[in-house]
C-alpha cells in the first residue's frame, strides 16, 4: 500500500531537534507553508523565540522541550501533539550531535552518549510516532547522513550512529510495509550542511573542526524533508556530493579508503583555536543558540539540482533546463580514448577526466552551481560558439599530469574527485536529454 499524504498546508508535524540548524530551517519552513509545528528540543529559550517567530507571522507553533535520550520526554511530545492540534500527519527525528576524535581517543562513556541521541533517540521517536501513524495515516522521516553510507575518518562514532539509524529505519520500513500500514518511511541523507554541527560537536581534535566540501544550506535539506512529507520516497541523498560519495565508495572501496586518508584527515581540523572546553559541547548540555547556520567560511551551495531531480525524476529535464541549459538538447560523450601525455620520462600511467557543461548567456552562474553539486573546483572558459554565453569546465587536474605508478595516479583520482566524477558521468549518459552537453576525455594507460 501507497501511503497517502496531506498537502503540507493541512499537516502537524513534529520535529526534534528543531531549535538549530537543519531543524531549524525544517521548522520555518514548514510554518510558512502553512503547518503546524510542534517544536521540540532541550533548549527551552531557543524553542520560544522560534514559537514566537512563527507566530508573529500567523503561523500555528507549540513548543514541547524534550530530550531526545529519555523515552518518557518523546510519548509527551506525542501527547501534547495530540492535545495541541489533535494529532499529527508527520514526524521527523532530526535530533542529533557529531563527535569528532580518532576513535582510540574518544572515550567510552562519549561514545555511548552520542549513540544514546543520534540512534536511540531517532528510535525512540520512531516507536513513539508509528503508533499514532499506523491508525491514522502518515509520514515518518529520519534524519540519517552521507556516512550512513560510507564512514568518515575522525568520525568514526558519528559515522556508526548514522549506519545504525539506517539499519534501524530500514527494517521499519519493511516491517509497516509487510502489516499493509498506511505509513511512508524516509532516510534523508544529507552531505556536508552550514550548521551548527562544528560548534555544537564534541570534538577531541588541536583545533575546531572543518567542513570538507562541497557544502550546503540547512534549507536545502529542509526543502527535501518537507517534500518527503507531501510524497512517499524511501531516501533522499541531499547535495550530488552525498551521492557521489556513496556511489565511489560502493564501487571502488579501498580507493575511497586510501582517498579519505588523503583528503578528510588533513582537511577536517580546521586549525582556528580551539572556541570552547571539551566538556562544553551539545552532547554535554543544550545551546540556547537559535541559529541555522555554522562557521564554515568557504562557498555555500543554496540548492542542490541533482537532489531536485531525485526527489521529481519526471521534471528532471525541466529542472536541468531551468539552470539555463539548452532546451532539448541531445547527451554526448566522447569515446574513451588515449590523449597526448607529456612528462618525465619515468611516468607510466595517466587518466584524466574532463567534463563541461554549456550555459546560455545571462546563466553561467546556475551552470557553475550545477556543477559545484558534485565538486567545488570549478571555472569558467571563453564561450566556444556565439550563442553560448561561457564554458564552464571542471578539470580534476591537469589533463596532461602523470604519475610514476597506478597507486599515485588512485590515490590523486580520488583525492580530487576525478574517478567520483566518472562514475557520475556514466550515469548520466544512460539518461538521454537531461543535459545539454558531457564531454568525458579518459585516457588509456600508457
Amino acid at each position: 500500500m501507497t501511503p497517502t499524504l496531506k498537502p503540507l498546508a493541512e499537516q502537524t508535524v513534529v520535529i526534534t531537534g528543531a531549535s538549530s540548524g537543519i531543524g531549524l530551517a525544517t521548522a520555518r519552513m514548514a510554518a510558512d507553508r502553512g503547518a503546524r509545528v510542534i517544536l521540540a528540543a532541550r533548549s527551552d529559550g531557543a524553542l520560544q523565540q522560534l514559537a514566537d517567530e512563527i507566530k508573529s507571522k500567523g503561523g500555528r507553533a507549540h513548543v514541547v522541550v524534550a530530550d531526545v535520550c529519555k523515552p518518557e520526554d518523546l510519548t509527551r511530545i506525542a501527547e501534547e501533539a495530540r492535545t495541541t492540534f489533535g494529532g499529527f500527519d508527520t514526524w521527523v527525528n532530526n535530533a542529533g550531535i557529531g563527535l569528532y576524535g580518532r576513535l582510540e581517543e574518544v572515550s567510552l562513556a562519549d561514545m555511548r552518549k552520542l549513540f544514546e541521541t543520534n540512534f536511540w533517540g531517532e528510535v525512540y521517536g520512531s516507536l513513539e510516532a508509528v503508533k499514532h501513524l499506523k491508525k491514522h495515516g502518515g509520514a515518518l522521516i529520519n534524519v540519517g547522513s552521507e556516512v550512513s553510507e560510507r564512514a568518515v575518518p575522525l568520525q568514526g562514532m558519528y559515522s556508526a550512529s548514522k549506519h545504525a539509524v539506517k539499519g534501524f529505519t530500514d527494517a521499519l520500513r519493511m516491517e509497516l510495509q509487510n502489516e499493509g500500514a498506511p505509513v511512508s518511511v524516509t532516510l534523508i541523507k544529507p552531505g556536508q550542511i552550514d550548521t551548527p554541527f562544528t560548534v555544537n560537536a564534541k570534538n577531541y581534535l588541536d583545533s575546531e573542526p572543518h567542513h570538507v566540501p562541497p557544502v550546503y544550506a540547512p534549507g536545502v535539506v529542509a526543502e527535501a524533508i518537507l517534500s518527503a512529507a507531501e510524497k512517499p520516497v524511501r531516501d533522499v541523498y541531499v547535495g550530488g556530493g552525498a551521492k557521489v560519495m556513496a556511489e565511489v565508495a560502493h564501487l571502488a572501496p579501498s580507493l575511497t579508503d586510501r582517498g579519505m586518508n588523503a583528503k578528510i584527515i588533513p582537511d577536517t581540523p580546521s586549525g582556528r583555536p580551539l572556541q570552547r572546553s571539551r566538556d562544553r559541547s551539545g552532547l554535554d548540555e543544550a545551546t540556547e543558540m537559535l541559529s541555522e547556520r555554522g562557521n564554515y567560511e568557504g562557498r555555500v551551495l543554496e540548492t542542490s539540482l541533482y537532489t531536485k531531480a531525485a526527489l521529481n525524476p519526471l521534471l528532471t529535464s525541466a529542472a536541468v533546463v531551468g539552470a539555463g541549459l539548452v532546451l532539448g538538447a541531445i547527451v554526448k560523450a566522447l569515446p574513451h580514448r588515449p590523449v597526448n601525455i607529456t612528462g618525465s620520462a619515468g611516468s607510466t600511467t595517466a587518466k584524466a577526466l574532463h567534463i563541461h557543461l554549456e550555459a546560455k548567456a545571462g546563466h553561467e552562474a546556475d551552470v557553475e552551481t550545477l556543477l559545484r553539486d558534485i565538486l567545488t573546483c570549478v571555472r569558467r572558459e571563453r564561450a566556444t560558439a556565439p550563442w553560448y554565453g561561457v564554458r564552464l569546465s571542471h578539470s580534476t587536474f591537469g589533463i596532461f599530469e602523470v604519475f610514476p605508478d597506478e597507486a599515485g595516479r588512485e590515490a590523486h583520482l580520488i583525492g580530487e574527485g576525478a574517478e567520483i566524477l566518472m562514475k557520475r558521468s556514466n550515469a548520466l549518459l544512460k539518461a538521454p536529454a537531461r543535459l545539454d552537453k558531457l564531454d568525458v576525455l579518459l585516457s588509456k594507460p600508457v
